[in-house]
C-alpha cells in the first residue's frame, strides 16, 4: 500500500473513532444522570475496539512508522506523523519512541517538542507575526510567510496590559489565552517601566525539577476548583533585564538573559539541557495529538498570582551581541545572515555570557543562540538553537515588542 493510501485509511479511521466515541458518550450522558453515587475525576477508558490496526506485528508497525518518519520531514506533511501517533495506544507508543527531540533530529513534530531544546549544528527558522488590533502574536515555523498562509502555527501570545505591569499569555493555539485551559503553556510578565521580565512556564523544565521546586511554585487554582488534568503551578524559569539609558548615551538597547531553567554546563563539552518528554499528566495521551495541536475541553476558575524561584544555581546567562558602528551608513549593525532586512531597535542577537573559569570554547561562546529581527511591517524572522526551546526563545522576543522608554 502507497503512503497516500495508508494516510487516507488512517483519517478516515481517525474520524469513525471520534464518532463512535462521541455517540456513545451523549448515549451514556442521560443513563448516568439517574445514578447517585459519585465517582473520582478520572481519564475514561478505551471506549471502543482498537480495530484491526492494533494487531500488527510490532516489527511491521515499526518499519511502516520508520518509513513514514523518515519520509515527511516538514510540514505540512508531517502531519501525518502526528495521524499515526493518534490511531491506537500501540501506535503511539512506538510513533513517540521513533520521533527524536529538536535537539536529535531537528525538527518540530509533537507539542512537546515546543518545550525541548533545539538542534546544535543549526537553529530552526521561524517567522512571528504582530497583529496590533488584537494585541496577538503569533509564531509560525518557516523562512518567511508563505502566500498560501498554510505555515505552521507554533504558538501564540496575546498582550494584556495592567496597571503596573504588562502580560503575554502563551498558548499552542491562537484563539485560546485562558490560564484555565490545556493549551496553557506560560507567561512573559514585565515590571513597571518594562525593564526586567519574568518567564514563567505551566511546568517544571525537567522531572527533577518537580520535587526541588515544589515549594516555590504557586498554584494558579485552588485543589477542589480544578480538574487533575490541569496543571496548576508555574514555575520562573527565565529573567529578562535591560539595561536603563534615560540619556541615549549607550547606543542600542543592552539585554541579559538569565536562565534559571538551564545549567551553565549544557554548553560545555558532554553537558545537557533539560528536556521534559511529555505534559503534566501526560497531555499528550488524552487525544490532543492533531495537525493543529487544539484542545480546549478543560476549564478552571479563580487565577492567582504565580512566582517561584530559580531552578538551578549555576545558570546559563544569556547577552545581546554588541553591534558595530558603520561609518558608511551611520547606524549599528549586526550580521543576520540575511535573516534580518529593516533596521529596527527590536533587533538582536543572543550569545552566551561567560566567565573562563566556566571552560566554554571560543566557538560556543561565539555561537549566536537566538536571533530575533524586522523583515516587514509586523513580521519578524526568529532563529533559534540549543540550549533553548521554541518556548523560550518566543518569550524571549516578545519582551522586546513591550515599550521601553527608559532603555532606549
Amino acid at each position: 500500500m502507497s503512503f497516500k493510501g495508508l494516510v487516507r485509511e488512517l483519517r478516515e479511521m481517525r474520524d469513525g473513532i471520534g464518532s463512535i466515541s462521541r455517540r456513545g458518550i451523549e448515549g451514556r450522558h442521560w443513563r448516568n444522570r439517574t445514578r447517585s453515587h459519585i465517582a473520582p475525576d478520572v481519564a475514561p477508558l478505551e471506549l471502543i475496539n482498537q480495530g484491526q490496526w492494533a494487531n500488527l506485528p510490532p516489527e511491521l508497525l515499526l518499519d511502516i512508522i520508520r518509513r513514514i518518519e523518515e519520509s515527511e520531514t516538514s510540514w505540512p506533511a508531517r502531519t501525518v506523523v502526528v495521524y499515526c501517533a493518534s490511531v491506537c495506544k500501540s501506535w503511539r507508543d512506538i510513533t513517540k519512541v521513533i520521533v527524536k527531540t529538536p535537539e536529535e533530529c531537528g525538527r518540530l513534530t509533537f507539542p512537546i517538542s515546543l518545550k525541548q531544546p533545539g538542534p546544535r549544528d543549526a537553529p530552526i527558522q521561524c517567522y512571528i507575526k504582530r497583529d496590533r488590533a488584537t494585541s496577538t502574536h503569533r509564531l509560525y515555523f518557516g523562512l518567511t510567510p508563505s502566500e498560501a498562509e498554510s505555515d505552521k502555527l507554533l504558538l501564540a501570545a496575546k498582550k494584556i496590559r495592567k496597571a503596573t505591569s504588562t502580560e503575554f499569555a502563551l498558548s499552542l493555539v491562537a484563539d485560546d489565552f485562558s490560564r484555565a485551559s490545556s493549551t496553557y503553556i506560560g507567561k512573559l510578565r514585565s515590571n513597571f517601566l518594562g525593564t526586567k521580565f519574568t518567564i514563567y512556564d505551566s511546568q517544571p523544565p525537567s522531572d527533577a525539577a518537580i520535587q526541588h521546586n515544589h515549594n516555590r511554585s504557586s498554584q494558579r487554582f485552588h485543589k477542589k476548583q480544578v480538574s487533575p488534568r490541569v496543571s496548576a503551578c508555574s514555575y520562573s524559569i527565565a529573567t529578562i533585564t535591560y539595561e536603563l539609558n534615560v540619556l541615549r548615551t549607550r547606543g542600542p538597547r543592552r539585554m541579559n538573559c538569565t536562565m534559571h531553567s538551564i545549567p551553565i554546563s549544557s554548553i560545555q563539552e558532554g553537558g545537557t539541557a533539560p528536556t521534559p518528554k511529555s505534559f503534566p499528566h501526560s497531555f499528550d495521551d488524552r487525544g490532543i495529538l492533531s495537525s493543529s495541536f487544539k484542545t480546549k475541553d478543560l476549564n478552571a476558575t479563580n487565577p492567582t498570582s504565580s512566582s517561584s524561584g530559580p531552578i538551578c544555581f549555576d545558570s546559563l546567562i544569556l547577552k545581546n551581541k554588541a553591534p558595530r558602528w558603520h561609518e558608511q551608513l551611520q547606524c549599528w549593525c549586526l550580521n543576520f545572515k540575511g535573516r534580518v532586512t529593516v533596521a529596527s531597535v527590536k533587533n538582536f542577537q543572543l550569545v552566551a555570557s561567560v566567565d573562563p573559569s566556566h571552560n566554554v570554547s571560543a566557538a560556543e561562546q561565539d555561537k549566536v543562540i537566538l536571533q530575533f529581527g524586522k523583515i516587514g511591517k509586523d513580521i519578524f524572522t526568529m532563529d533559534y538553537r540549543y540550549p533553548l526551546s521554541a518556548f523560550q526563545a518566543f518569550a524571549i522576543c516578545l519582551s522586546s515588542f513591550d515599550t521601553k522608554p527608559a532603555c532606549e
